[in-house]
């Protein structure tokens, strides 16, 4: 049951930029396309990368002070879709969602911001909701799509690149979604061990 699947569109969304350099060189070397939103895609374009833009792909813009920008069919539809399924494969042509095949995610520090004795109202703003929501949603179709849920996973992807270009097996794509289903567990619990105070 190996099923390779190449990678050809990532879609980056990260808090912490640092160590995501080699990973965006390889990734960019193997001819990948990115796709990002606000900080991470300034962070893309400056290493002299090209980036489309999500709002691009969603006609809309970042709103609400930042809290809704990849929470999108187009965006979700594009992880979520089924390549096996006729069905799926119609209405993502039909609504022109481009194929996702990797999300690399890192979430907002909600832990850290609640050590440093930050404001409620700026520990709410650290709850992340489009991140968690594509992490899921990658580990979710990991048969799919690949999905790196924190910076501590770059490293792992980047070795899998070293050694396969850019195609991972089924097994990969599992241990990724595993790894992920993790991160979203550790950090809904974090989130509510604070209301729970």
């Amino acid at each position: 049951m190996a099923e390779t699947k190449k990678i050809k569109t990532a879609l980056i969304s990260v808090f912490h930029k640092d160590g995501l350099e080699e990973l965006l060189k390889k990734l960019n070397e193997e001819g990948v396309k990115f796709l990002s939103t606000g900080g991470t895609q300034t962070f893309i374009e400056s290493l002299g990368y090209e980036c489309g833009k999500v709002e691009d792909v969603t006609t809309y813009p970042s709103i609400l002070g930042g809290r809704v920008k990849t929470l999108h069919p187009k965006v979700f539809g594009g992880i979520l879709g089924r390549r096996d399924n006729d069905g799926d494969r119609e209405q993502m042509a039909k609504y022109e969602i481009p194929e996702i095949d990797l999300v690399i995610v890192d979430l907002y520090p909600f832990e850290d911001t609640v050590a440093s004795g930050a404001s409620d109202a700026d520990i709410i703003e650290k709850i992340d909701i489009g991140g968690i929501s594509l992490i899921r949603a990658g580990a979710k179709n990991f048969k799919d799509v690949v999905i790196v849920p924190s910076k501590a996973e770059y490293g792992v992807l980047l070795d899998i690149l070293n050694k396969k270009g850019a195609e991972t097996d089924i097994e990969d794509r599992r241990m990724f979604a595993t790894r992920a289903f993790g991160v979203s567990s550790h950090y809904d619990t974090a989130i509510h061990a604070w209301f729970s105070k």
